[in-house]
């Protein structure tokens, strides 16, 4: 048994004052009589005799609640000393094109709807084929006229559920575009920046996590029409630093948008055409593969050739396990 705050013990020492103030400054009334003999041979009601509980129980709840606040835990620790892994940045598609559906588990989901489930079985672990990657540095950018980090470079993967969140397709025109080039180019500078912090670390003589292996999962429907750099420009840079390209081109066959109107949703055909061509070219000149999911199992297959090419050793795992308890039917805590 440990307490995550035991400094919230300190309270206790108020609740004497506290019960002084309620109950012993009280000035008994009196009332003169000519004889109470009478009265004390009538005895004392229940009531009476009980009339010191709700007193006790106003003070015993608030200990319990002290000790709930100070969070009382017991559990099992387990050592997760992650030396070396592989730093992995997700490049995601956000623009309009990416609303086009695609059938996830006999539903129609957009492809980026899709593409954000996935990745987290990829990351996470769905209990089957992907085992999920426990000691990888992940991190999340997602793009479309601009491209935007969306969570860092970072080991606390239970964090990427609510950032998957906040990746949403474009709401205005203005925003829309798909800048791939400038895209791949930011993820690339992330995972160099992350070399040089963990070199800084290994000069001032510290332990620093090693990175055996770059990788951008790069995802899109494969159009560039914006930003600075070009695809092929932002593969060279990619390439100078040893970081090497999956790329994966969504869309493909027959697809559907639904349109909602007063009368219904209706499905219309949506352009199915993807240019794969500089897609290829990226992934090839850094090393990588080109590949492309006309739909969700399509998708999930790559990743699990991705997760079987790309693999890290996990040495020892440090992690505390609570377990809940109750102090009483309204002070639901932590033991």
């Amino acid at each position: 048994m440990r307490f995550e705050s035991p400094w919230v013990f300190l309270l206790l020492t108020l609740i004497p004052f506290i019960a002084w103030m309620r109950y012993g400054g009280r000035v008994a009334g009196s009332v003169v009589f000519s004889s109470v003999s009478d009265v004390r041979k009538s005895g004392r009601s229940v009531r009476q005799a009980l009339s010191f509980l709700p007193g006790l129980t106003r003070i015993l709840a608030l200990v319990c609640l002290i000790i709930a606040l100070a969070r009382p835990q017991s559990g099992m620790e387990q050592v997760r000393e992650i030396s070396n892994g592989i730093a992995i940045e997700m490049v995601v598609d956000r623009s309009g094109s990416m609303g086009t559906e695609m059938n996830y588990g006999g539903k129609a989901m957009s492809r980026l709807d899709v593409v954000k489930r996935v990745f987290s079985d990829f990351v996470l672990g769905d209990g089957k084929e992907l085992s999920g990657r426990k000691n990888d540095l992940v991190g999340m950018i997602a793009f479309a006229r601009y491209p935007d980090t969306i969570c860092p470079l970072t080991l606390a993967h239970g964090a990427f559920p609510a950032f998957l969140k906040t990746i949403t397709l474009v709401k205005t025109r203005e925003e829309d575009g798909t800048a791939i080039g400038d895209a791949v180019a930011l993820a690339a500078a992330r995972l160099k920046k992350v070399d040089e912090t963990i070199a800084r670390q290994r000069e001032k003589g510290e332990k620093a996590y090693h990175i055996k292996s770059r990788v951008i999962i790069l995802l899109s429907d494969g159009e560039n029409n914006y930003g600075r750099r070009s695809p092929l420009e932002a593969a060279k840079i990619a390439s100078e630093w040893d970081i090497k390209i999956y790329a994966i081109a969504i869309g493909g066959g027959e697809t559907t948008t639904s349109i909602k109107t007063p009368f219904g949703v209706y499905r219309m055909p949506a352009g199915s055409r993807v240019n794969t061509d500089e897609l290829k070219a990226v992934a090839e000149n850094t090393g990588g593969f080109f590949r492309q999911a006309e739909d969700a199992g399509a998708l999930r297959e790559i990743y699990r050739e991705i997760d079987k090419l790309e693999r890290s050793e996990i040495e020892s795992v440090r992690l505390w396990i609570t377990k809940r308890c109750s102090l009483g039917p309204f002070l639901p805590g932590w033991c």
